[in-house]
């Protein structure tokens, strides 16, 4: 019971090279599958993100909120970088 588990991947690898070769619009809307979750998450993550600054806000930041003001400034930038491109026509 011998296995040629060694040229497995040799063989995925050439599977995947053909399938992108042969069919880009396959490979083209499976991006898109894989991407568009990511994109709708952050562009609402980007919406909702500000609404955690008010609490902060309203209180003062005091010692350590002042780390968590920026954290959270960070993410909604990053946010907002990943989700911009949310429910537009390609």
């Amino acid at each position: 019971m011998s296995n040629s588990s060694s040229s497995v991947p040799h063989e995925r690898f050439a599977r995947l090279r053909e399938l992108i070769e042969s069919s880009p619009n396959t490979v083209r809307f499976g991006l898109k599958l894989v991407t568009y979750p990511i994109r709708f998450v952050a562009f609402w993550v980007a919406v909702a993100l500000p609404f955690l600054y008010l609490p902060l806000l309203y209180g003062g930041l005091q010692g350590g909120q002042a780390t968590v003001f920026a954290s959270l400034l960070v993410l909604n930038v990053g946010a907002l970088l990943l989700g911009h491109d949310h429910s537009r026509d390609d």
